[in-house]
């Protein structure tokens, strides 16, 4: 896995503008566009309130998963699953011709984890592809209904942190990341870097689980600076990030560590051990988008890497089993093997929350 003792700071890292793929999924299965990237970290919930997270076993291809239902089934979820509802729902789709899914896309509602849920407790949903756990109230809600939620990782993301290609810093702590988003930290010169302004980008709050998961993880229940910078979408801010060499943003490792026009960033607990969220060798800008970074998975299987998390599915228990089916076939072999195409690294032997 390699940690960084001491990162180069003139890594140039990349920004593949393919992000709109999101953008095309969540419009629906439909938008089988062109992928080049997409994947997000870990949560600090009140875990007790959380219904227990069972193991799947695992079988080897999607042939030998069974019992799989007939019929077509309704799934919505995070935008973070674009890249695997292309690479691994299509493979589904065509090996088990039966199985037939159907991605719903919300009405006067972003199509998010939150609005998948609550489609799911309203039985408009056969199961949710979701960023992030359950919420205590969800589960509350889901329980008047007479449902009893199932979450079962699949798979493990990462957040990463992105600034532009310019910048020359070797890392960021937890530390430093907490104080740069609470309006603290306020010129990269404070942190290693040139004599510069620091503008912090987000996506809007409650909009995709990463920015849960950075409120818990990194920010520790402490609010936003008030100048920070939302955006509705990953792609947006990429573009303004591309523009503004002060700038910072923090999202998905699939969609940001593939990218050509904006630089992961290294960064670890304390500053004397990096990692980063990309496999080495380092892809320079000028051979992307020829070739891309990759996330680096062993980093995030063993979770060195500080800001990972699981992805979920989620389901009613008892009910169809159209989403235990689904779960079983993202467990399988296959399945693990092309959830790691699609840019996230395979589930943890003791995912966290």
């Amino acid at each position: 896995m390699n940690p960084l003792k001491r990162p180069q700071q003139n890594r140039d890292l990349v920004l593949p503008g393919i992000i709109a793929v999101g953008l095309v999924w969540s419009v629906g299965l439909l938008g089988f566009g062109v992928w080049q990237n997409l994947q997000t970290p870990q949560l600090r919930r009140e875990q007790p309130n959380n219904p227990p997270v069972k193991a799947v076993s695992k079988n080897s291809t999607f042939a030998q998963v069974n019992p799989v239902p007939s019929g077509r089934f309704r799934y919505s979820g995070s935008p973070n699953w674009s890249s695997i509802r292309l690479v691994v729902d299509s493979a589904v789709q065509s090996e088990r011709r039966e199985y037939q899914l159907s991605y719903v896309q919300p009405k006067d509602k972003p199509a998010n984890s939150t609005t998948a849920i609550d489609l799911l407790i309203q039985d408009q949903l056969d199961f949710v592809q979701s960023d992030r756990p359950l919420r205590p109230n969800e589960i509350k809600q889901a329980q008047t209904k007479g449902l009893k939620l199932q979450q079962i990782p699949v798979a493990t993301d990462g957040i990463a942190i992105a600034v532009h290609p310019s910048l020359s810093i070797p890392g960021l702590t937890l530390q430093e990341l907490s104080d740069i988003y609470r309006g603290k930290i306020t010129n990269w010169q404070q942190v290693g870097g040139p004599n510069l302004a620091i503008q912090p980008f987000s996506l809007s709050v409650g909009s995709v689980g990463s920015v849960d998961i950075f409120l818990n993880k990194v920010m520790e229940g402490q609010s936003f600076s008030q100048t920070l910078d939302y955006f509705p979408n990953l792609t947006a801010a990429l573009r303004k990030l591309a523009q503004n060499p002060g700038g910072i943003l923090f999202g998905s490792s699939a969609e940001i560590v593939p990218q050509c026009t904006v630089k992961p960033v290294p960064i670890g607990k304390d500053a004397q051990e990096w990692v980063a969220p990309y496999q080495a060798p380092y892809v320079l800008s000028e051979d992307c988008p020829n070739q891309r970074n990759r996330i680096n998975s062993p980093a995030f299987l063993n979770q060195q890497y500080p800001l990972t998390h699981p992805l979920y599915v989620i389901y009613a228990k008892g009910g169809e089993p159209a989403g235990e089916a689904y779960t079983q076939l993202l467990l399988s072999n296959q399945g693990q093997e092309l959830l790691l195409k699609a840019g996230f690294a395979q589930l943890s032997a003791n995912p966290q929350q």
